[in-house]
């Protein structure tokens, strides 16, 4: 099997027409046909080095919060956000270990996207008014800002936990993106959103919004990971620790209302949303360093790094809170599920 080139394009993105209005639902759909998925990740040939496994080692601005939003909540001897809460309640802790993997992530989708912080085809001399949606730690916002300085960088997320030194032409809101948006509409030439599934009971809605709030002519920008992990040469056999893992947060998204099957339906919603001139792209994403090709081990490694250091944080609100495991039990499976990533003859990978 020949080493597939990485492609130049990712995820979802699409555009607001000039003085467009939002298609009529009674006529068929006009976005192009859903991307394929890469059919074989790369010649896979085991040896010793790359069966070894891997080792553990491997509503206000952020600058006028009120403290009890600042001081968090506490579950697990771990932190979660504390804005508004109840409904709003987030599963994904909010400290400094999760958020280190944010950050992880951030270096990881780089890899993937060949050092590239998005793909729309935006021209940099007309975006002014840019929109990271869950912007986490804000790392993207920041870069964003640093690379586009005539660019106005907003980042909005539940929890404060973005940097105070920042770019001059970049701020963070904390505030909750599934409700209606202060913005004025036609107003963000660009509109960014990555890995929020799981955190979104109405996604049609959301699309919406957006596309209510992006300027004609503004672009939409969407990445989501299929969590379902997947092999091509059946070295993930059906009772396997990591497609249980799947199965387990599919069943806590669909209890809980906001489901983790999100990428296979993005480019529908936006589509339904009004947005036209719809481009989609997979990619598939190893875990570990068992690929062959260099640039693909890198980034699996990286990968890797990322499920290892946030699997406990993405599992114990949802396990515990939404499911009803014990605490014992949920970190059980956790650690059977790092032992399962470690195994370099599972040559396993999910979709982007």
């Amino acid at each position: 099997m020949a080493d597939p080139e990485v492609p130049s394009g990712s995820e979802v993105g699409a555009s607001k027409e000039q003085n467009t209005s939002q298609r009529d639902p009674s006529q068929p759909a006009t976005a192009e046909p859903a991307a394929a998925v890469p059919q074989d990740l790369h010649e896979i040939e085991d040896d010793p080095d790359v069966d070894s496994a891997l080792g553990a080692d491997p509503e206000s601005d952020t600058t006028s919060l009120a403290s009890t939003i600042l001081r968090h909540r506490e579950e697990f001897g771990r932190t979660y956000h504390k804005f508004r809460g109840g409904e709003n309640d987030y599963w994904g802790p909010n400290d400094e270990q999760q958020n280190d993997q944010l950050d992880i992530g951030h270096h990881m989708f780089l890899l993937l996207l060949k050092n590239k912080l998005y793909l729309a085809p935006i021209d940099p001399e007309q975006c002014h008014y840019v929109l990271d949606l869950g912007t986490g730690t804000g790392i993207w916002a920041i870069d964003f800002a640093d690379a586009h300085p005539n660019a106005e960088v907003t980042g909005v997320d539940l929890s404060p936990i973005q940097p105070s030194w920042l770019p001059p032409n970049c701020h963070f809101v904390i505030d909750d993106i599934t409700k209606p948006w202060e913005e004025p509409e036609n107003h963000f030439d660009f509109i960014h959103l990555r890995c929020l599934y799981g955190s979104v009971a109405d996604w049609p809605a959301l699309y919406k919004q957006a596309f209510e709030h992006a300027t004609p002519g503004g672009w939409v920008q969407s990445m989501e990971i299929d969590i379902q992990f997947a092999s091509d040469d059946n070295t993930l056999g059906p009772d396997h620790t990591m497609l249980q893992w799947s199965d387990v947060f599919f069943e806590a998204g669909e209890t809980m209302g906001k489901t983790f099957k999100v990428a296979h339906n993005t480019a529908r919603w936006i589509e339904d949303a009004g947005f036209q001139d719809i481009h989609s792209q997979w990619y598939k994403v190893p875990v570990g360093r068992w690929p062959k090709d260099k640039s693909m081990k890198e980034l699996g490694i990286w990968n890797f790094h990322y499920c290892f250091e946030g699997c406990e944080g993405w599992a114990l609100y949802l396990l515990t809170k939404v499911l009803g495991w014990s605490i014992d039990e949920c970190r059980v499976f956790v650690a059977k599920f790092r032992n399962a990533l470690k195994d370099n003859k599972t040559h396993a990978y999910y979709l982007v």
